[in-house]
This record gives C-alpha cells, sequence and structure tokens, in this order.
C-alpha cells in the first residue's frame, strides 16, 4: 500500500475525534504544557477533520468546552494544593519569568484574569495556576472557568469546522488532495515542535541537555570527550543532535529517493495538489522566490553583510559563513550530478541541470538557520526561539515555491532541507569550538535596508540563473 494509502485509510472515527479534541483542549489550558505544545493547530486540525465527516458541531464544542474546563482546573488545583513544590519543578524552576508574568497579569486584572487569560496567548497557560497559588475563592474561579470555557470553545473549533465542511463541497479537491494537505500540515507541525521545543531541550538550560550531561558524567569511556568539549563553554549538545538526525535522515531519504523508479508516490501527490493551486499571482510571486534563492540572489542578500564583517575584521564569522555558502554549493552541485535524477520541468535557464536535492531549499536553510543561530546567541535565552520561528517562515515558502513553479519533487526539497541542516550543524559546531567575541554592536537596520535594496535590483533587472 503507498504512503498516499495508508494515509488515507487512517480516518479517524467520530468518538476518537472527539477524545482527541478533549484531549488537546485539556493540554493547551494546561498549566505550562499549553506553553510548549502547538494547542491552536492542532485543534483546529482536528476541528477540520470533524467538519469534514459532518459530525455535529455541537459534540464538537462541547468535547472542546470539557477538556478547557479540566485544563484549567487541573491548573488551579496544582496552584492551590502544591504552591511550593510547583515552583521548585521544572519547567518553573528555569523559568520564573513566566510565573512573574503571570502574576503581574492576575495583580492587574484580579479576578478577570482567568477571564481574559484564557484568550491571551503568552499567559493563557500560566493563569489559573497564579489563580491556585494567590487563594482565589474556588467558587469564583469555576464561574470564570466556566464562562471563558464557553466562550473560547466555538471560538476556536468554528473555524476548523467551517473550512473542514467546505473543503471538499464547495472547492471540489481533485482526489488524494487531502492526504497531500494532511502530509504538509503534519510536517509543518513537525517542524514547530522541533524549533520551539527540541531546541530549547538541547540547550545548556533544557532537561535533555541536563539528563544526557548527567548520563554521560557516569560513563568513563564518554566522561573524557564530554569534558574536553564543555572547556571553551557549554557542550554544543543542539549542534551534536542536529548533525546525527540531519545527517542520519538525509542519508535514508536519499537511498529512499534513489532506489525509487521514477518520483515517489508522494511526489506525484503533491504536484497534483500545486497544479491544482495554480494561479497566475501565486507563479509570479514564486518566481521572485526563484530570484531571490539563486546565486545572485544570494550574493545580494549577504554582500552587505560581508563587508560590514571585513569593516569589523570578523574574519572569524565571515569564513563560517563563506564556507557554509561555498560548501553547500559545492555539494549540491556534487550530488546532483552523482544522482542525475530528471527534473518534473526544465525551463531554458536550467537544461543540463538536475532535481534533487532542490539547490534553492538547502541554500536558504543555510543561510536563514545560521542567521537564526547567530542573532539567537546574542538574545536572551526566553526570547532565542523568535529568531527560529522567522527563520522557519522565511524558508518554507522559498522551498514550496519550486513546486509551484514545477521544477522540484517534493522529496527534492525534504532533501534540499535535510541537506541544509548538516551544513548549518557542522559550521555550528566549528564555530562554537572556542569563545568568541559578541558580534554587536551591529548595525542591522543600515544592513537590512542595504540587502532589500540589492535583492530588488537583482529581482528587476536580472534574469533568473
Amino acid at each position: 500500500m503507498s504512503f498516499a494509502d495508508t494515509l488515507q485509510s487512517l480516518t479517524l472515527s467520530p468518538p476518537l475525534l472527539l477524545c482527541l479534541v478533549v484531549v488537546i483542549a485539556l493540554v493547551e489550558s494546561l498549566a505550562l504544557v499549553g506553553l510548549l505544545v502547538p494547542g491552536v493547530m492542532l485543534i483546529t486540525t482536528m476541528a477540520s477533520l470533524a467538519g469534514h465527516q459532518d459530525i455535529a458541531l455541537a459534540w464538537l464544542i462541547g468535547a472542546a468546552f470539557i477538556g478547557a474546563i479540566l485544563g484549567d482546573g487541573i491548573s488551579f488545583s496544582l496552584g492551590f494544593r502544591h504552591r511550593e513544590q510547583v515552583i521548585q519543578r521544572w519547567p518553573l524552576s528555569q523559568h520564573p519569568e513566566w510565573l512573574d508574568r503571570g502574576t503581574r497579569f492576575f495583580e492587574r486584572y484580579g479576578v478577570s484574569s482567568v477571564f481574559i487569560g484564557r484568550f491571551v496567548g503568552p499567559v493563557r497557560p500560566i493563569i489559573p495556576l497564579v489563580a491556585g497559588m494567590m487563594r482565589m475563592p474556588p467558587r469564583t474561579f469555576i464561574w470564570a472557568n466556566i464562562t471563558s470555557a464557553a466562550l473560547w470553545a466555538p471560538a476556536y473549533i468554528l473555524p476548523g469546522y467551517l473550512l473542514g465542511r467546505t473543503w471538499q463541497h464547495h472547492l471540489n479537491l481533485p482526489p488524494g488532495l487531502e492526504a497531500g494537505l494532511l502530509i504538509l500540515a503534519f510536517i509543518i507541525i513537525v517542524l514547530a515542535i522541533i524549533f520551539s521545543w527540541g531546541r530549547h531541550q538541547a540547550s545548556r538550560h533544557g532537561r535533555l541537555y541536563r539528563t544526557i550531561a548527567g548520563s554521560i558524567r557516569r560513563i568513563p569511556l564518554l566522561r573524557r570527550p564530554w569534558l574536553a568539549m564543555s572547556q571553551t563553554g557549554d557542550v554544543p549538545l543542539a549542534s551534536l543532535l542536529l548533525l546525527v538526525i540531519a545527517l542520519g535522515s538525509l542519508s535514508g531519504w536519499t537511498l529512499l529517493v534513489i532506489n525509487h523508479h521514477g518520483p515517489l508516490e508522494m511526489d506525484l501527490l503533491v504536484q497534483r495538489m500545486f497544479v491544482w493551486l495554480h494561479s497566475d499571482p501565486t507563479y509570479m510571486i514564486a518566481n521572485i522566490f526563484a530570484r531571490i534563492g539563486d546565486t545572485y540572489g544570494i550574493i545580494a542578500l549577504t554582500l552587505p553583510w560581508a563587508i560590514w564583517m571585513l569593516v569589523r575584521h570578523r574574519w572569524d564569522a565571515l569564513l563560517h559563513w563563506c564556507g557554509a555558502l561555498g560548501g553547500v554549493a559545492l555539494l549540491n552541485t556534487l550530488i546532483k550530478e552523482l544522482f542525475a535524477r530528471p527534473r518534473p520541468g526544465t525551463p531554458d535557464y536550467l537544461i543540463g541541470s538536475f532535481s534533487y536535492p532542490s539547490a534553492h531549499t538547502s541554500t536558504t536553510v543555510v543561510l536563514l538557520g545560521l542567521a537564526a543561530a547567530f542573532i539567537a546567541a546574542e538574545l536572551p535565552r526566553q526570547k532565542r526561539f523568535w529568531a527560529y520561528w522567522v527563520a522557519l517562515s522565511f524558508a518554507l515558502p522559498m522551498a514550496l515555491s519550486r513546486l509551484v513553479i514545477g521544477v522540484h519533487w517534493f522529496s527534492d526539497l525534504v532533501g534540499g532541507a535535510l541537506l541544509g541542516l548538516v551544513v548549518c550543524a557542522l559550521t555550528l559546531l566549528h564555530w562554537q569550538q572556542q569563545p568568541r567575541a559578541s558580534l554587536r554592536p551591529c548595525p542591522w537596520l543600515l544592513l537590512c535596508i542595504a540587502s532589500l535594496v540589492l535583492i530588488s535590483a537583482r529581482v528587476g533587472l536580472l534574469p533568473p540563473v
């Protein structure tokens, strides 16, 4: 059975869907856990599936209502009965600023904070816990909990449910297209979890880092290499894990692609989806992305920053950037020539080039991934995730634009992204071998404007390469 057929055979039953909505709504409202789980995205997905199966809207809203009440109720009970233990346990022991933010919000709005807080993302999972710690009367909390959940449930359920009811009946999707949408949604969710939660866990203040460090120190064979890597600071565990996971995934994915005669079933499915979505505006935007991500575009984007590094005599940073971009370009050329996978479509300017992996995707991942890592290193710990989210939000449309133009298969994008992550990990590991001076002060606004001017000139004046 093909992957697409397998996905279509896994249609969730109505009772299971309702149970999942209860669980997701509970987790979304649960103390602290809601900060780490993309609950809004998950509950919208479940509501969309329920709408597609014509599950009664009242049952779906009721499930979300019950889950929301239970989540806030458990959080309130934890704060009310176990205040001291909660403060001393992870993650509050590592993030006291979360509790400070919730306390300020509670002191400002009082009883209304429970009602208002459910609709305010940064404090939603904290307020019920803080209300319990501040000894809010349980009866008062119950009324605020019930009334806010009664408004929250339909507000979060209705958009996804409406999408589910319309995507087949009114949009007339081609057969199998739903599975393609589910594939893309699943990949986006996984990436969001990896970049917002997994990256933090592998940093020095994360539980994964502490667990691995404690285990390695008890193994004599591994203790010495670990201590050697930590002489100049923190062990770059996040970069090491990224290298291992990305390199292993790239190897396995490449074997899958080259051992399959022609495009994968997934490739054909996603191609049909983008053919159906094709329009003149999307094609024009995709062509703009194509020019931004080619050789001239990358030079235009990076030239102002390279000049600034030269002026500041930051040869170490400049050499790492040049090595990463040059390395990924060389690897793309070698792999393309080695496997010689034909493109689904070949415009004149791409005649003679091959498909796997996507050079646009891999180069974009290297450029934005390294930029996110360098920027995150200069930010406070609690704000670093924003750099990775911004990088992901720019890299994703760049990769998908190759499918809109029709010059790559979906599997080419996956291979390109994994290759880019491998190069990012290698570059960061070398950069982190010794302490580095801060890149600040940096005229980032001026440099961004200069890059924007150059990339605009490149898009408007030069043909694609």
